[in-house]
């Protein structure tokens, strides 16, 4: 079984990762409620595409990588490249119990019918039983704690007969998207059912864009807090906007229509997640990789090669050895940080990173933020990819941010 460890200092981890203002001041106020709302589940489901991700580092079985965990998603589908090895870190004990669960179901579940019924419908009477008569034996006794908790009267672990991906601050999220939708008339099935580019194009012109116009949206999605469903703290919000000038709601419009319009919505499971708020009831395409029938024989073989953290990233890598790692996959984490954060976690990454390692993160705002703020002499040890960062980016089927980077350790 992979190894877990959970950090006692949650909330302070999570308020040097976010503080960056005055209590006193309102975005220092928001960055605290932010900081609050992360104590509990926010994201069911990462928002990053892995398949872009694997494309883009080349990822291979001779690889070690280092990652995030969020949601969990990304890290169990990296498995299916068979990488030799993947540390995950998360500051949210939440996540952590997350990605301990499919890992410990992909070793327990008999077969795909099961995995899939468990993670793919989430919402299946009888899988809390399922997680009682298998998971629950291969489990740490932390882990068990966090799912068979009644914060609500329920065991956690029955969000799974009720629809996961309904939970979390992102479940709760788009929920309250369906609801302003709805509101405006806004029906998506006719979008989960179209059956070409085309159809999909006419929807987003037709229904969704024109809600853009509307000044309860508009009032809405200019508060910064907002987005916190999105996991979007105030000093993100701002890159998001500084890339039309300020106002967010053009960049809004733009992801919305990426998201809508450039994949087809039968193999584009984001859509599905934001407009059906689960995955097709088929086990068709419309999945991440880890939950591709073909995926799972090898998923389980896999399985064992993850250790699990509940740490920040940068005192992690200064635990680790010298040249040990391949890959580093940050999601949009650096987005939150200072620049002496910054500093601090490409120092251990530069440390840690062996011969062709490659660096791969997200931004909210188009532009990569690391020139100018990291030390040049760090990033004279780095190329930037421009090529198979722009290629990441128009292939990143979550449509929700600005810019994917991907750096290399040079020769």
């Amino acid at each position: 079984m992979s190894e877990i460890s959970y950090s006692p200092a949650f909330t302070d981890q999570i308020g040097s990762a976010v503080h960056q203002n005055s209590a006193l001041s309102t975005t220092g106020l928001l960055e605290r409620i932010f900081a609050r709302l992360f104590e509990g589940l926010v994201y069911p489901q990462i928002w990053e595409d892995p398949v872009a991700d694997m494309v883009a580092l080349d990822l291979c079985p001779e690889d070690r990588m280092v990652c995030i965990a969020s949601g969990g998603c990304n890290v169990m589908s990296y498995l299916t490249a068979h990488p030799r090895s993947i540390t995950a870190v998360d500051l949210s004990p939440a996540h952590v119990a997350l990605l301990k669960l499919k890992i410990a179901a992909a070793f327990t579940l008999p077969d795909h019918s099961s995995f899939y019924a468990f993670f793919g419908r989430a919402d299946c009477k009888g899988n809390a039983a399922v997680y009682d008569r298998l998971i629950a034996p291969a489990l740490d006794a932390e882990t068990r704690r966090y799912w068979e908790a009644r914060p609500y009267g329920r065991r956690r672990i029955a969000m799974f007969e009720r629809g996961f991906y309904r939970f979390g601050l992102l479940g709760r999220f788009i929920a309250a998207v369906h609801l302003i939708a709805r509101l405006g008339g806004v029906d998506f099935r006719p979008l989960l059912s179209a059956r070409t580019l085309d159809e999909q194009r006419t929807f987003f012109d037709t229904r969704i864009a024109p809600l853009y116009d509307k000044p309860l949206i508009r009032f809405l999605a200019r508060r910064r807090a907002s987005l916190f469903g999105l996991g979007i703290p105030p000093a993100q919000y701002e890159k998001l906007a500084a890339d039309a000038g300020g106002d967010v709601i053009p960049v809004l419009r733009e992801r919305t229509r990426k998201l809508i319009c450039d994949f087809p919505i039968s193999d584009n499971y984001f859509a599905w997640q934001a407009f059906h708020r689960g995955y097709a009831e088929a086990e068709n395409r419309a999945v991440p990789p880890y939950l591709s029938p073909e995926n799972f024989a090898g998923l389980r073989d896999a399985a064992s090669r993850v250790r699990v953290t509940n740490r920040s990233l940068t005192d992690l890598l200064a635990a680790e050895k010298a040249a040990s790692r391949d890959c580093y996959v940050l999601l949009d984490a650096q987005d939150w940080m200072t620049d002496a954060q910054l500093n601090a976690l490409w120092e251990q990454i530069t440390r840690t990173a062996a011969p062709g390692a490659r660096v791969l993160f997200r931004t909210g705002g188009a532009a990569d933020i690391l020139p100018g703020r990291v030390s040049a002499a760090t990033l004279a040890r780095w190329d930037y990819d421009v090529e198979r960062s722009k290629a990441a980016l128009a292939t990143d089927r979550s449509a929700i941010y600005g810019g994917v980077h991907l750096y290399r350790l040079k020769a």
